[in-house]
């Protein structure tokens, strides 16, 4: 083990973390309130490795089987959670359902079906956050919510996810479209919480607390506009390496 990459990232989360209170207590938040995942996608075994020694607990992945590959060689690691973050194809549902223990990138009825099919299939249960495209980029997944007088026609769907038996749903995630003013991406975290208010107006009895939302560059915008998830890779871990393949 590095010690040095170990005490640098101990150093970044801690930044993180004071930025995180600071935003929160701003606008009369509880910062216990909001979680911190790592980022890990992307990175080698000895960055996720240090990461964990230097504190980290919750891990994002986004890539199926680089995310499996991680939670099998670090089964004996207590106190982990496992957070798939990116997008996941319906074939690979299987390994989302068996390995993972939230989904935040639940985008399409197709996908939500096949998960809980392999759930009931093992009896287990998953909890899942429904991502929706709040900045209206062809590029970005989930259902499409960038005009509030929308919000209406994705609610058949939403009805038809909630009656799953094996799905959690506790909240909403989005990915905003990146600005180099960070300020820029306020208008939409607001809308998704407006969003989550809505939904929790239609659907009372469902649990829409969890809101993931903000990256490196706009965490402490997300955090005062309501998120409790927020995901952190280059501001606490550095670059990422490229991805192969």
């Amino acid at each position: 083990m590095d010690d040095s990459l170990v005490r640098e990232i101990k150093t970044n989360l801690e930044i993180v973390q004071n930025k995180i209170e600071k935003a929160a207590l701003k606008v009369g938040r509880d910062p216990k309130s909001v979680r911190l995942i790592v980022v890990t996608k992307s990175q080698p075994m000895d960055m996720v490795k240090a990461a964990i020694e230097a504190g980290a607990k919750l891990l994002g992945e986004s890539y199926a089987e680089e995310g499996v590959n991680k939670i099998i060689a670090l089964e004996n690691e207590s106190g982990l959670e496992w957070h798939m973050i990116g997008h996941v194809q319906s074939r690979k549902a299987n390994l989302i359902a068996m390995n993972f223990n939230k989904l935040h990138s639940l985008d399409g009825i197709k996908l939500a079906i096949r998960l809980d099919r392999f759930l009931g299939e093992s009896g287990k249960e998953l909890p899942v956050l429904l991502e929706f495209n709040v900045g209206g980029e062809d590029s970005k997944y989930g259902w499409q919510a960038s005009d509030p007088n929308s919000w209406t026609k994705f609610l058949p769907e939403i009805k038809q996810i909630l009656e799953l038996p094996h799905l959690q749903i506790t909240g909403l995630m989005t990915m905003p479209p990146f600005y180099d003013d960070p300020e820029k991406a306020r208008p939409h975290f607001s809308n998704l919480r407006m969003l989550r208010d809505f939904l929790s107006r239609k659907f009372s009895d469902a649990n829409w607390e969890e809101l993931s939302m903000g990256t490196s560059s706009d965490y402490e915008i997300a955090v005062e506009e309501g998120a409790t998830f927020i995901r952190i890779g280059q501001a606490i871990l550095g670059k990422r390496s490229p991805r192969r393949g």
